[in-house]
């Protein structure tokens, strides 16, 4: 499997020299079908258009072809990340408090290795959560979390509402 931290030095400097902002890159599809993924979105509107895909996925693929970094075929995806996006910076959790959000521990946070709540905000590099269930509050460091995510609410898709509907926002390639 590819060394994402490499993926990340090579991709990086793309997404900035467009005015992006890289979100997550992963790989997944095994084998049979891997896909290297690429999340990005305009700081700004926290949106990606069709256009700043296709741009995005013409700079990367000369990028990668260059480099070589994978060595077996793959997709190239380059996407927004959505509205029930991933968070996979610190800051995320900062600038989606408020809103619903699932974690994933790979170790147990007060006994728990999953969480569903209300983000509450940041204590250093420790996340704030009030659970769903019984509307305490959970202290989870940044370090301890597999994934997270933002979960699919009637606050989140009003405070997400697209500047527009033209277009769609996944440019698939075969490498």
């Amino acid at each position: 499997m590819a060394d994402i931290a490499a993926l990340i030095k090579l991709i990086e400097p793309e997404v900035d020299a467009l005015g992006l902002k890289l979100v997550r890159v992963k790989m997944f599809g095994g084998t049979s079908d891997p896909t290297l993924q690429v999340m990005a979105e305009r700081p700004e509107t926290r949106q990606l258009i069709i256009e700043d895909c296709a741009e995005l996925s013409r700079r990367l693929s000369d990028v990668l072809d260059a480099a070589d970094p994978i060595e077996e075929a793959y997709r190239l995806e380059v996407s927004s990340p959505g509205i029930d996006r991933p968070l996979t910076r610190l800051s995320d959790y900062a600038d989606w408090a408020g809103f619903d959000a699932r974690l994933r521990f790979a170790e147990p946070v007060e006994g728990r290795k999953q969480v569903d709540g209300q983000i509450e905000g940041l204590d250093g590099d420790i996340i704030l959560i009030t659970t769903s269930k019984t509307r305490e509050t959970v202290r989870v460091p940044f370090s301890v979390i597999t994934s997270g995510k933002l979960l699919l609410t009637d606050a989140l898709i009003k405070a997400t509402k697209p500047l527009s509907t033209d277009g769609a926002d996944v440019i698939s390639v075969e490498r």
